[in-house]
């Protein structure tokens, strides 16, 4: 008997297949009902889906957008987010403005959810600065690179909500190769002890790098979480109104005083781990094909279109919009400024330190040497 429970929070014994992910709209836009994720759905009317719809396409923009900066030097790297609109715009649009979310790097959809405009998200992948926003303004830190360290900081925020008295929810989105590292592990049994309001999200996108999920996990991963004393729910990540219903769920039982959740989103990364690798010499274009049969986007659009939401105008209009976001990033990106070599040091520490103002004196006197040959 698995303790993974699909589509409830609650414990409780559930049947082997019960591990399969909870669907609510299947790849050809069908529909489905689902006894107890419904009611968290029950508001997502035509209107709702279309915002959801268009927050989809404009982030698969920018993401291409990122992609092709990187392919023609303008940024240093990117993670590619191809395939994971689902999983990210769904979770996001169910936060509240005081939520606070951890990601890792890959979480650009969320970023745009959460307000964050596309000239912000530059500065750090050109490299002209630590961060592009600050994180007390929209919810969100900034993308946290250390695998899974983020799970911990979500946990700590997550359990001084606790002391605060405040009903605000914590968010940790981390991918299936985080569930191997300490940090992640170390943050499930705090969050656990300390009936932390905290949502682990794993974006099961099956490759850590060049490593398939099969190989560090014999069971879904959601199934790792009740062993910490967390409920798990297991969805498909590439269903927009599933993924929606999952994280109002977590964030029902958080607010609640329930503790944690564990979520895993089960969908697919189309593109490379980051701009630096190269997933054709590890993925099968077979098992590639098969997951492009369950794009996100075009589930959701057969779904709009066969309820008469979505015409070719209005398509239309959503496409012009991703444009213009695409086209803002890139200006964005080639306005920037490169930093001053010496700025590295500002806004290290608070106050600086007597071993800080060394360094940068050490390295005013290496530039320094480089004048000099000019002259």
């Amino acid at each position: 008997m698995s303790s993974v429970v699909v589509g409830s929070i609650e414990r409780a014994d559930a049947p082997p297949d019960a591990s399969s992910p909870a669907q609510l709209l299947a790849p050809d836009g069908t529909r489905h009902p689902h006894p107890s994720l419904d009611r968290h759905v029950a508001d997502l009317g035509p209107a709702q889906l279309l915002a959801l719809y268009e927050d989809m396409v404009v982030v698969r923009r920018i993401d291409r957008e990122g992609v092709a900066l990187q392919r023609q030097g303008q940024l240093g790297l990117w993670p590619p987010l191809l395939g994971q609109e689902a999983a990210q715009v769904g979770s996001a649009r169910a936060l509240r403005r005081d939520d606070f979310v951890f990601t890792s790097y890959r979480e650009h959809a969320v970023a745009y959810c959460r307000g964050i405009s596309v000239d912000h998200f530059m500065p750090m992948w050109r490299g002209t600065a630590a961060s592009g926003w600050d994180p007390f303004e929209f919810g969100m830190a900034p993308p946290g690179i250390i695998i899974g360290a983020q799970t911990l900081h979500a946990t700590g925020y997550a359990m001084g909500c606790v002391k605060d008295g405040v009903d605000s929810a914590a968010v940790a989105y981390f991918g299936d190769g985080a569930t191997s590292q300490g940090d992640v592990n170390e943050a499930m049994v705090f969050a656990a002890t300390f009936s932390a309001p905290v949502i682990f999200f794993c974006q099961n996108n099956h490759w850590a790098i060049s490593e398939p999920v099969e190989l560090v996990a014999r069971r879904p991963l959601a199934d790792r979480a009740p062993g910490f004393g967390i409920p798990s729910l297991r969805v498909d990540g590439n269903d927009v109104i599933a993924v929606t219903a999952a994280m109002r769920a977590a964030l029902e039982r958080a607010r609640s005083g329930g503790g944690p959740t564990f979520i895993e989103a089960v969908t697919y990364r189309m593109g490379p781990h980051t701009t630096s690798d190269d997933p054709t010499r590890y993925v099968d274009p077979l098992e590639r094909e098969e997951w492009a049969a369950k794009d996100p986007i075009e589930r959701l659009e057969r779904h709009l279109r066969s309820e008469g939401a979505l015409d070719e105008g209005r398509r239309a209009r959503v496409d012009e919009r991703a444009d213009a976001a695409a086209s803002a990033m890139r200006r964005a990106c080639l306005a920037l400024a490169e930093p001053e070599p010496l700025a590295l040091f500002d806004h290290v520490f608070t106050e600086p330190t007597s071993w800080l103002t060394r360094q940068r004196s050490q390295y005013e006197a290496y530039l320094a040497m480089f004048e000099e040959e000019r002259r």
